[in-house]
């Protein structure tokens, strides 16, 4: 087929493509048995409820022949670990920290999409991060980069930041030679993770992993990982961010993906005391805004607590009366680490009106 898919990719601004076979067996569909099998999943239902369509893309779609594979590179200008040095700023994942990815990727996939259609007649379907397909696996067989010991995917052009997006096709298209494994001996991704996330190299217990308990978990985040946050408020990219092969980066040219002024080192102070429409606000056309104001605010306080900055104190009792039981709990946790006899004096004007069991536990849970 003469289609040239690497220019139409590059004027329609992806960063890299490559393509491979997608209906041949791969060794992606037992990883992610196990991975379900043992609950790494935690409270991620849709992953056990599409299991079966999830582990191969043509259990999704019997007709497809050849998946394009496409990176768009959202590289930082900076280094993520050192903002979480400054504890009484919010820490928010680079990927999160202005424009979501998922709006601008699949305008483009759409686009390609249609002119690929256009001069092949080949039918098509486009996939972003929201449907049951395994984007990594696809991306590491295509060639675009590997899975590292972090299960993310690494590539020698672009470290860790790259952002990805599938086209499924029945048009029979030439495969790329899949990339092959580079991390050696390098254990820096399972070292430095807070939380012990990895139980063991290429696996991920997302149970324990930061990402998912500031965004996917949606009631109170267990107290054994609460002062392993830190200030971290939406996502951890502490893994992607210690990769040695992030020195071959560049920072992304894509303004749609530059920090925002307001996710530039964000006070503490300020975010928690955001109401839902203040909240909306902030992170119109953010992915911050599907996780809603109550789980941000709770993951917020729980950064507070981890600040030592008295000064929060006032805003920590404030958060007391909100109307999120999630906030409760965790103002009060926050509260607890900040000053032990404003806590004592709260709780026992407190405990007697309140009504929640959730909060009650947290005040019997937090140190007195």
């Amino acid at each position: 087929m003469s289609f040239d898919i690497h220019s139409l990719a590059t004027e329609i601004g992806f960063t890299t493509v490559r393509v491979c076979r997608a209906d041949e067996a791969w060794a992606a569909a037992e990883r992610l048995s196990h991975f379900v099998a043992q609950d790494y999943h935690g409270t991620m239902a849709w992953m056990e409820e599409t299991l079966e369509r999830r582990q191969h893309p043509t259990h999704m779609w019997p007709d497809a022949k050849s998946a394009v594979v496409f990176g768009l590179n959202y590289g930082p200008d900076h280094n993520p670990l050192e903002a979480l040095e400054r504890r009484s700023e919010a820490v928010v994942s680079v990927y999160a920290q202005n424009k979501d990815y998922h709006d601008l990727i699949k305008k483009r996939l759409k686009r390609f999409a249609r002119e690929f259609v256009v001069q092949t007649g080949a039918e098509v379907k486009v996939f972003v991060d929201t449907a049951p397909l395994m984007e990594k696996p696809l991306a590491a067989k295509a060639g675009l980069g590997w899975q590292g010991k972090h299960t993310n995917l690494v590539s020698r052009e672009h470290g860790s930041w790259l952002f990805l997006g599938v086209m499924l096709t029945t048009a029979e298209l030439e495969p790329d030679a899949p990339e092959t494994d580079h991390c050696g001996s390098c254990t820096a991704c399972l070292d430095i993770c807070p939380t012990d996330a990895f139980p063991a190299p290429f696996q991920l217990d997302a149970r324990r992993c930061i990402s998912y308990l500031t965004i996917e978990h949606k009631e109170a985040i267990p107290h054994a990982f609460r002062e392993a946050m830190g200030n971290r408020i939406y996502g951890c990219d502490d893994c992607l961010a210690v990769c040695p092969w992030n020195k071959f980066a560049a920072v992304t040219p894509e303004l749609a993906f530059h920090p925002r002024e307001a996710l530039k080192g964000p006070l503490l102070a300020d975010l928690v005391t955001l109401d839902d429409p203040a909240f909306r606000a902030l992170f119109t056309a953010s992915p911050v805004k599907r996780i809603g104001r109550e789980r941000f605010i709770r993951n917020v306080l729980i950064a507070i607590g981890n600040s030592g900055d008295q000064s929060l104190i006032p805003a920590v009792c404030d958060r007391l009366d909100d109307d999120g039981v999630w906030v409760r709990g965790a103002a009060v946790w926050a509260l607890s680490r900040l000053d032990h006899a404003e806590f004592a004096r709260q709780k026992a004007v407190r405990m007697k009106k309140e009504t929640a069991k959730s909060v009650v536990l947290e005040w019997n849970l937090a140190k007195s």
